[in-house]
């Protein structure tokens, strides 16, 4: 069944390709693509079986376990990094080659995805001869395998030889620890190169990702004086907690609301007489009656940006406002860093423009910079100041993060194709 949907997958593509505007070195690594397109397929079902939600230390080290057997393959020494224990994280798989030609590629994956243990299991499955399924096949485990498969064919045709390239697939992307112990080595480790690329997710195969906003947390914490219900309102009683918290809110969504690529959602709210909250499970408890006025409200969000400007600006005008307290309250709101931006570049065009032009030689047409404002976080924002960069070069799908996951498996073979002759252009 398989054999016969790889078929079916290649037909009338080379043709296309062929006739374009490529090289004969080209046109051969788009030959070892389709040599090797099977093997491809069963390493992205390999990977897309083992469970390796970010919680699931033991699963995300095992598929480290099976990109380091593959990369050793191809001439790439490997490495797990252990993070320590305080990370509560699993570690990250690095594989590297050395050389002086050329200019130095940082490429980006994530062995772990959005499923933990717990959460019901889903195999890597055809739908039918365009579509396949399983646990985290779109976001990331197809980007991982096409930089592999791209490297293997720049390496069997022996054009990986006096090359610098640093593959970094990070072991908590979806669920990330404190980034001075998590991302310390990723960060130092890309500034030795000229490029960054990542494979995330593509959200259209003719468009790609050259700014990302970034991320971070907020928790709201508001009191207000506990008495009957009956008084609120009152001089001498207040709005409560709750009130407060609602206040604040609806000033956020009146006073910030509308700012382009900026957004800022709160995603939970306790109040109550008495509450109690877990950061680390997200689990709140309250106690409370009608007929009491609130005493404490907690409320938690996130606030996405694109740029640090933008960031400090908001987090300021979130602060004005939590400081305009109603009668007989308090407020105070703690920001959490979290992901930066990937802010767009002069640099970061010019690798998509080489993308975009190389696109229309394989007669697949035109590739354009996407809004940024479509993009989260990602990996790649912590090195965007340090070097060029581009995202969005992963695997096509439907349903990232949810039951049900799809991998466009029609584009998948022309993706690594592209992915293929893009770094064999870069390291030219």
């Amino acid at each position: 069944m398989k054999k016969y949907l790889l078929l079916i997958l290649f037909t009338g593509l080379t043709f296309t390709v062929f006739s374009q505007k490529l090289t004969k070195v080209e046109e051969r690594l788009l030959t070892e693509i389709e040599n090797n397109y099977e093997a491809t397929v069963s390493l992205l079902e390999e990977v897309t079986n083992i469970n390796s939600g970010s919680l699931n230390f033991e699963g995300v080290e095992s598929v480290s376990k099976v990109f380091e057997r593959e990369f050793q393959k191809i001439g790439f020494e490997t490495e797990w990094y252990k993070l320590p224990p305080e990370a509560k994280r699993a570690g990250h798989f690095i594989a590297t080659r050395k050389g002086t030609k050329g200019k130095k590629l940082f490429l980006i994956g994530h062995l772990d995805t959005v499923f933990e243990k717990d959460m019901p299991f889903t195999p890597f499955t055809f739908l039918n001869d365009s579509t396949a399924t399983g646990q985290g096949v779109n976001d990331m485990k197809g980007g991982d395998v096409m930089i592999f498969a791209s490297l293997k064919a720049l390496h069997d045709l022996g054009l990986l030889e006096d090359r610098t390239i640093t593959v970094y697939f990070t072991g908590d992307e979806e669920s990330s620890a404190d980034e001075e112990l998590s991302r310390r080595d990723f960060i130092s480790r890309a500034k030795e190169h000229d490029i960054a690329l990542a494979y995330e997710t593509s959200q259209s195969f003719g468009i790609t990702t050259v700014a990302r906003r970034g991320s971070s947390g907020w928790t709201l914490k508001t009191t207000g004086r506990q008495s009957h219900s009956s008084g609120v309102f009152r001089e001498s009683v207040g709005y409560g907690a709750i009130y407060e918290a609602a206040r604040i809110l609806t000033e956020f969504r009146e006073e910030l609301a509308g700012e382009q690529y900026l957004t800022f959602n709160p995603g939970q709210i306790i109040g109550g007489s008495d509450i109690s909250y877990n950061s680390e499970t997200g689990k709140g408890e309250a106690l409370g009656k009608t007929n009491i006025v609130a005493r404490e409200a907690l409320v938690t969000g996130d606030l996405r940006f694109l740029g640090e400007e933008q960031k400090n600006a908001a987090r300021a005008k979130m602060q004005a406002i939590v400081d305009r307290n109603l009668n007989q309250t308090d407020a105070e709101i703690i920001f959490e860093d979290g992901l930066p931006s990937m802010v767009p570049t002069e640099g970061n065009y010019a690798l998509a423009e080489i993308l975009n032009e190389l696109s229309q030689d394989m007669g697949l047409g035109e590739v354009k910079p996407g809004d940024p404002g479509s993009r989260g976080a990602g990996d790649i924002s912590f090195v965007a100041d340090y070097v060029d960069c581009l995202d969005g070069l992963g695997a096509s799908g439907r349903g990232a993060h949810a039951p049900g996951e799809t991998i466009n498996m029609k584009e998948y073979p022309e993706l690594i194709k592209r992915s293929t002759l893009f770094l064999y252009r870069l390291t030219r």
